[in-house]
């Protein structure tokens, strides 16, 4: 049996707490890595998009907020599930060229939307998914899904609403869709925050 001398096994334990980490710029999924990850998670800069005030096909569909000319929050109808549970179309709220945001930056995560109308006062399902389209992502797995309730006619959310989401690569479609419980269609409209990440 072989042992590690006892100046390897320091410099070892040393890069746990008192040797500087690669991070994301590190092994990707190494422990440096996931910390990282999770800090830059908690005390990154979000960025917030509309729609575009010019889109561009599949490419450019989204404008950042405040941007002159933007089209205001994306708009989801839902299907007619009314007899049956039918979701709406798949609406694009990310373009191939509308991440990065912010230079540099890899990878993004969808985080938080802010809803700011509904058409019924009932319960919203919404699914958001990255992909080639939304029913590639929904196929692949690269999805997640939500509810939220309106309590009235035009109801507006509270604050913003949380989105658990997967980490995309920069360029990545994102698209989303809604089914209106109980209604034949029935619109939502909400402008749609992300986290970028270097790694």
């Amino acid at each position: 049996m072989s042992y590690q001398p006892l100046t390897d096994i320091k410099s070892e334990t040393d890069k746990i707490d008192q040797a500087t980490a690669d991070g994301l710029t590190g092994t990707s999924n190494s422990l440096a890595y996931r910390v990282h990850e999770i800090e830059r998670h908690l005390h990154s800069g979000g960025s917030w998009f509309e729609v575009a005030g010019t889109p561009n096909a599949e490419i450019h569909v989204a404008d950042r907020i405040g941007t002159v000319g933007g089209g205001g929050p994306f708009i989801l109808d839902g299907g007619d599930s009314s007899v049956n549970a039918t979701w709406g179309a798949w609406v694009q709220i990310l373009g191939s060229s509308d991440t990065p945001a912010r230079s540099g930056q890899a990878k993004y995560d969808p985080h938080e939307i802010v809803i700011t109308y509904t058409e019924k006062a009932t319960t919203y399902f919404i699914q958001f998914a990255r992909g080639t389209s939304g029913a590639a992502g929904l196929a692949a797995g690269t999805y997640t899904e939500l509810v939220y309730e309106s309590d009235a006619v035009g109801a507006r959310a509270a604050g913003i609403t949380s989105v658990q989401t997967g980490r995309a690569t920069a360029g990545d479609k994102l698209w989303a869709r809604t089914l209106c419980v109980g209604e034949n269609t029935g619109t939502i409209r909400f402008y749609i925050g992300i986290h970028e990440y270097e790694g």
